[in-house]
């Protein structure tokens, strides 16, 4: 029984150590390794899985919306990537290059993509000619570029996945409407799939996308109280049009800019996870987005009969992501093996259970267990996955409410950020200034003026100056 406890010892309690809990939960799980690659990570499979069912799920759902995939080089020109002055200033610090060719130096030096922009405007350049061209509503799957100084498995690495859509459309107006639907269909996705509720709203000015006129954020809460920025979406306006010559003619045969749009979401969904429903056994993964849904764990797997019975549960249950673990492994290591892979739901057959016609079912976020007939194990693990699924969403946003403060003033304010982790619902004047210095004071940044905006003053709770939004600020990664 000692050894069937190893696996959990191995992870720090979150209560002691939420960072170390994280990193010993990615490991554990075997999820990823890091690489001979500084800041850089290897997906095991059990890792990729999850990526590859959120990749699955969001595609069929921006095609749902017209969007078309399409794929960018990886290299950007020197020349082209300084086209857009504010959006080359923004990315500049993070940008690796090559600089030669074999072994050649290159007449030009490439930048390997931290996002494709400015290769989606030149190519967009002479694609668009009239009205008729509009809009585009295209979208990339790959994996960018970006110098970090300090990483984190899924949440921060040098190089990481994810899919960046880039539209193009006649009037403003398109834009603006093609930007906040993309903006619900994230929101949707965390909620419905993730099970992770999520604050929409608008980055301030200094919080924006670089070269976006507005970008829009979904934000949630993990378990620690910090904010993880979960997908943004940005309306360009015209600025890279102008920058970039993207034209068309009207209707009115007269030559106009083109909008555009750009939202993306990467592998740091997958961190999100982790960290909103995870505990010290290890992995929590919600149903939908589970690789396997239903581990079918043997008991005295040597006696006759009992495998068999296994597999034909599996059969049984083919509605669902299942595995029957057949290893030589004991039943106590399955079930912590189990837990630490977070699998939904665990279904337990022995001796016994075949003479009875029965089999237990565990749940892996409350630990419940029972017993059902053979005959309506279907029935029942449907049942529990889609109850397990519903709750875990509403233990999640009833764990943000618990931890969103307000303030009115900014004594209050910095004794929350000081003392209560979580969201701060707090009045702001509009000013950067003030934005500043709640930073440079508290650390607390703001994560985004709320759709659903409230008064809970007239005051900005920095300055004392009228407000103008309410905001939510909080510690984020």
């Amino acid at each position: 029984m000692a050894e069937d406890k190893k696996l959990v010892e191995a992870i720090t309690a979150m209560e002691d150590d939420f960072a170390q809990w994280y990193t010993d939960v990615v490991k554990k799980a075997e999820l990823m390794v890091y690489s001979s690659v500084k800041g850089c990570m290897i997906f095991k499979p059990a890792g990729y899985a999850i990526w590859e069912n959120i990749q699955k799920e969001l595609d069929r759902r921006f095609k749902e919306t017209g969007v078309e995939n399409v794929y960018m080089p990886m290299f950007i020109p020197e020349s082209l990537l300084q086209r857009e002055k504010d959006h080359v200033e923004g990315f500049a610090p993070e940008v690796a290059w090559v600089t030669m060719g074999g072994l050649n130096n290159l007449t030009e030096k490439l930048c390997v993509r931290p996002t494709s922009e400015t290769l989606f405007c030149d190519f967009y350049k002479d694609e668009i000619q009239s009205y008729r061209d509009l809009p585009k509503n295209y979208n990339q799957w790959c994996s960018v570029v970006r110098w970090e100084k300090e990483t984190r498995p899924f949440l921060r690495s040098r190089e990481f996945l994810w899919q960046e859509g880039h539209t193009v459309h006649a009037t403003a107006e398109e834009a603006e409407e093609r930007t906040q639907q993309m903006l619900n269909v994230y929101a949707d996705f965390c909620e419905e799939i993730l099970a992770i509720p999520v604050v929409k709203g608008r980055k301030t000015d200094k919080e924006k996308f670089a070269g976006a006129e507005a970008t829009y954020t979904i934000e949630a809460l993990m378990h620690d109280g910090k904010a993880l920025q979960s997908g943004t979406s940005h309306n360009f306006g015209d600025g890279f049009a102008k920058a970039f010559g993207i034209q068309y003619t009207d209707r009115d045969n007269k030559l106009k800019y083109a909008h555009q749009t750009s939202w993306g979401v990467t592998t740091r969904l997958i961190g999100a996870v982790i960290m909103v429903h995870g505990d010290n056994s290890g992995l929590v993964l919600p149903p939908k987005v589970a690789p396997i849904q239903v581990c079918v764990v043997p008991i005295m797997q040597k006696k006759e009969g009992v495998l068999d019975k296994a597999y034909e549960i599996k059969d049984m249950l083919s509605n669902f992501r299942v595995k029957v673990d057949d290893s030589d492994k004991s039943p106590g290591w399955k079930r912590s093996e189990q837990e630490m892979r977070g699998i939904p739901v665990r279904v337990e057959i022995g001796p016994k259970d075949i003479e009875a016609n029965q089999a237990i079912i565990a749940r892996r976020d409350t630990g419940e267990k029972i017993t059902v007939s053979i005959d309506e194990l279907d029935v029942k693990v449907g049942e529990i996955l889609e109850i397990m699924q519903k709750e875990m969403l509403e233990r999640a946003r009833a764990h943000r409410e618990e931890h969103t403060s307000v303030a009115t003033d900014y004594e209050t304010f910095k004794d929350a950020v000081a003392n209560k982790p979580g969201f701060i619902k707090a009045m702001w004047c509009g000013e950067q200034a003030c934005e500043d210095k709640i930073k440079e004071e508290t650390t607390a940044t703001s994560r985004c003026m709320p759709f659903e905006q409230e008064n809970l003053s007239d005051v900005c709770v920095c300055c004392g100056k009228p407000a103008v939004k309410m905001v939510y600020w909080g510690k984020a990664y």
